[in-house]
C-alpha cells in the first residue's frame, strides 16, 4: 500500500507542479492583451476563451524591444530612459539591483559572475558553492591580504543569497562553469552534469 502510495506521488506531485507554473505563467503572460485594444482582444475576436495568447504577444514585444534597442537610435533612447529612471527616488535603487541580477544571469558580457568557487559555509566544517564577483576598491584598500568578493546563493531560487568578503586563501576555485553551479544550486544538487555522471558509472562500473 505504502510503496504504491509513493509512486502515485512520485508521478503526480512533479507534473502537479507543473502545470501549476505553467498556468501560473500563462495566466500571467496573458495580461499583457490588456495592452491591445478591447476590440483587438482575441476573446472578442473568436468569441472564446483560449488561453497562451499573451504568450505569443510577450515573445513579439520582447522581439520587438530587442530589435529597436539593437539600432543606434534605440540605444541612445534607452540610455536617456535609464538615467531618467535611475534618478527617480526609490525606483532608482530597484531597478538598478533588478538589472544587475538580470545582467549576471542573463548577459554574456554583463557584470556576470568571474568564477565559481567554493567556500567554508556556514560553518568551518562546511563547503557551500559561491561564485567570485568584483570587490569595491574602497574595501580592497582596507585588507592587508588579498580577498574576493563572493556570492552564495540559496537554494532553491539562486537570486537571494549572501554577499561576503573572504581571504582567497579560504577558498577553491573549481573547474565549473556558472551555469552548472546554478543548475546544481536550483536542483538541489539532483541534477548532475556530464562530469558528475561519468563520475559516478565509474564508480558503479569499475
Amino acid at each position: 500500500m505504502k510503496k504504491y502510495l509513493v509512486t502515485g506521488l512520485l508521478v503526480w506531485v512533479p507534473l502537479g507542479i507543473t502545470i501549476w507554473v505553467l498556468n501560473l505563467t500563462i495566466g500571467t503572460m496573458d495580461q499583457t492583451l490588456q495592452l491591445l485594444p478591447e476590440q483587438w482582444h482575441p476573446d472578442r475576436v473568436l468569441g472564446t476563451h483560449i488561453p497562451g495568447w499573451g504568450i505569443i504577444l510577450t515573445f513579439l514585444v520582447v522581439l520587438a524591444t530587442g530589435l529597436l534597442i539593437r539600432n543606434v537610435f534605440g540605444q541612445q533612447l534607452w540610455i536617456y530612459s535609464e538615467k531618467v529612471m535611475l534618478h527617480v527616488p526609490f525606483v532608482g535603487s530597484i531597478y538598478k539591483g533588478v538589472k544587475q541580477v538580470s545582467d549576471t544571469l542573463l548577459s554574456g558580457n554583463g557584470n556576470s559572475f568571474r568564477k565559481v568557487l567554493l567556500v567554508r559555509y556556514p560553518h568551518p566544517e562546511a563547503w557551500s558553492l559561491a561564485f567570485q564577483t568584483s570587490v569595491p576598491g574602497e574595501v580592497i584598500n582596507r585588507f592587508d591580504e588579498e580577498y574576493v568578493a563572493v556570492f552564495i546563493p540559496t537554494t532553491p531560487s539562486p537570486v537571494n543569497g549572501f554577499y561576503f568578503f573572504v581571504r582567497r586563501a579560504d577558498t577553491i576555485e573549481l573547474n565549473m562553469s556558472v551555469d552548472v553551479a546554478l543548475r546544481s544550486i536550483v536542483s538541489m544538487g539532483v541534477v548532475a552534469d556530464a562530469e558528475t555522471e561519468k563520475h559516478r558509472n565509474g564508480i558503479q562500473n569499475p
